[in-house]
């Protein structure tokens, strides 16, 4: 849910904002998957699920690249945005790669609908908005959606680019990442065990949509819950 836009809109109006900055996105744009969260499942769940056919959800999907990243490895995705021109682009790529069987484009306002069940694996890149949510308990019922067993992971700005959608480029402190894996209150009275398997904030170089390149930094959460016995 970043990028860069310039056009006016309701900053009330979560699907009004994230309508209006996809119309005037390049829609090749966001088709990759997140380097970093591919790093990281890569390393954690290199397979979807025991036996394939996994269930994964990817919150705030944007265009698609982790979705049909996560599709190709096997992984059957739920894709959430609250724009359906994304969406739409979603189902589009999906189509196009002869995955759409195994990426299911949904729209929600997570700040007001989730998607039901639960998931082997539970995927954020950068949900971050200029507009007004309640972001922890999105992201504490994204926590709630991993199964035993199951992974979440959380890649996040703790710097942003000069390409950033934020207005005026204004100063944003981001939270670091034991404050995100702290705000996340995994445990609090379901009794489940979460091990910790990255919590850190490394640098990379950033390419642009216009092919620029800036070094920022990224929060990188990634937790597993306990299996039950």
């Amino acid at each position: 849910m970043s990028s860069d836009t310039t056009r006016a809109t309701d900053p009330t109006d979560s699907a009004a904002f994230w309508e209006n900055h996809y119309a005037g996105v390049d829609p090749r744009w966001g088709t990759r998957p997140n380097a970093v969260l591919a790093e990281v499942v890569t390393a954690l769940a290199p397979e979807p699920g025991s036996g394939g056919g996994g269930r994964a959800l990817d919150l705030g999907c944007g265009h698609g690249g982790d979705a049909l990243w996560l599709a190709s490895l096997g992984w059957d995705v739920t894709a959430v945005d609250v724009s359906a021109t994304a969406l739409e682009r979603v189902a589009a790529g999906a189509d196009a790669a002869g995955l759409a069987d195994r990426v299911h484009p949904i729209r929600h306002d997570l700040a007001r609908s989730f998607p039901d069940g639960t998931f082997e694996l539970v995927t954020a890149s950068y949900f971050h908005t200029p507009v007004e949510i309640p972001r922890e308990q999105v992201l504490r019922r994204a926590a709630e959606a991993v199964a035993p067993g199951g992974l979440l992971v959380l890649v996040e700005h703790a710097s942003l680019a000069p390409w950033s959608w934020r207005d005026g480029h204004e100063d944003v402190t981001f939270p670091g990442p034991d404050d995100v894996l702290a705000s996340l209150r995994l445990g609090d009275g379901d009794g489940d065990g979460w091990l910790t398997e990255r919590c850190h904030a490394p640098e990379r170089t950033a390419t642009g949509p216009g092919g620029e390149t800036a070094t920022v930094t990224d929060n990188v959460i990634a937790v597993r819950r306990g299996r039950q016995d």
